[in-house]
């Protein structure tokens, strides 16, 4: 868990064991997860409630360590926020999310900075549509 340390560290944020453990789960994750998520994952490693998730989640978001998108589904999810460029497909039915590694943005992002002036650090983009699990149930 050292790069999690590390992360907190730079973040000024102290090296608790419930921190390294979410930020470790959210570092394995393939696709964003809920705080329901992340308190199941989690409570495999510590004993954690779901207020403590709660309040972690939100001092990592604070210093922009995590990602957070309210989906809709009404719930929010959480990722490592890597300065990256984020892009997901989202089923409308089961709310799986499949993450897109492909930025298909990146010229109209250049056109967008040229226009504007305007400094891009990152972009988000979500596709609703049906998985092919539940198309398969309909």
């Amino acid at each position: 868990m050292k790069t999690e340390d590390n992360i907190l560290k730079s973040a000024n944020l102290k090296s608790t064991k419930k921190r390294l453990v979410i930020l470790s789960v959210l570092n394995n994750s393939t696709s964003p997860l809920s705080t329901e998520e992340i308190l199941d994952e989690t409570s495999k490693e510590v004993n954690m409630n779901l207020s403590t998730i709660y309040r972690a989640l939100a001092a990592l978001t604070e210093k922009g360590i995590l990602f957070k998108q309210i989906s809709n589904d009404g719930k929010t999810y959480y990722q490592i926020n890597n300065n990256e460029h984020k892009h997901q497909l989202v089923c409308s039915l089961c709310n799986k999310v499949i993450l897109v590694d492909c930025c298909p943005l990146m010229r109209f992002e250049d056109e967008l900075c040229k226009d504007t002036g305007f400094t891009i650090t990152s972009h988000n983009l979500e596709f609703t549509g049906i998985c092919p699990d539940c198309a398969k149930k309909i």
